[in-house]
């Protein structure tokens, strides 16, 4: 009985997060943290029945750069990153239960502009104004950092309610970033713009471009598809 209570809160609070901004969600959990908790809880569930989770891939890309990049992790959870890895961390989420923890909207970060160099964001675009995280990224990030986006595959299924992955990556582009264009081969060094091969998440490399541009016109970002569990 306990177990299905979590799970339907569960899943009232990951609905909440996919279908409200970034601010509504820190207000809904600074009134009740013990939400923030739940919510982590229901969400290691759910991750345990993937047969790879995508932070532990990005953790294994952040360990052949350099030691002294500083990394932002935009949606952090249990701060695994910074728990992984010698570089200095940023961990960012919305209730902070450790003091390695910046609580804050990712879109309003008390980040200094162009102080990063690599941004990530594993699993952690579910507002509906993600592309105020991105643009926060883009202000934080160095010239040449980088943007590590892991996101739910079923969320850039067009033949399914998705967005097109294509377009998701011409607005980030627009925004700043260009694609890392070598081609995919698994756990080495070499990566593409879009990872397909595992069949649970997508992952998506950039770099911020040397010289900024000026913004001419308003970006064209796709709606990204609610990522809802359904009850067993």
């Amino acid at each position: 009985m306990r177990a299905r209570l979590s799970g339907g809160h569960f899943r009232m609070i990951n609905e909440k997060l996919y279908t409200c901004t970034g601010e509504e969600a820190l207000d809904y959990f600074q009134g009740e943290p013990s939400l923030f908790n739940l919510y982590h809880a229901g969400y290691k569930s759910q991750m345990s029945n993937w047969p790879e989770q995508p932070v532990n891939v990005i953790i294994k890309w952040l360990k052949k750069q350099s030691p002294s990049f500083v990394i932002a992790d935009f949606g952090c959870g249990e701060a695994l990153i910074a728990k992984s890895v010698k570089n200095k961390v940023f961990s960012l989420d919305l209730v902070s239960n450790d003091p390695n923890v910046i609580a804050c909207d990712m879109a309003n970060s008390p980040l200094v502009s162009s102080s990063i160099d690599v941004a990530v964001f594993c699993l952690s675009l579910m507002g509906t104004n993600y592309q105020s995280y991105l643009e926060e990224s883009y202000r934080v990030l160095k010239p040449g950092g980088y943007l590590l986006i892991a996101e739910v595959k079923s969320r850039f299924d067009p033949n399914n309610g998705g967005a097109d992955p294509e377009k998701f990556s011409n607005a980030i582009s627009e925004l700043g970033f260009k694609s890392v264009k070598q081609s995919w081969v698994v756990l080495t060094d070499i990566y593409s713009l879009q990872d397909f091969s595992n069949k649970m998440f997508i992952l998506f490399y950039f770099t911020k471009k040397e010289k900024q541009i000026s913004k001419k016109k308003e970006i064209e970002w796709p709606m990204l598809k609610p990522c809802l569990y359904k009850r067993r």
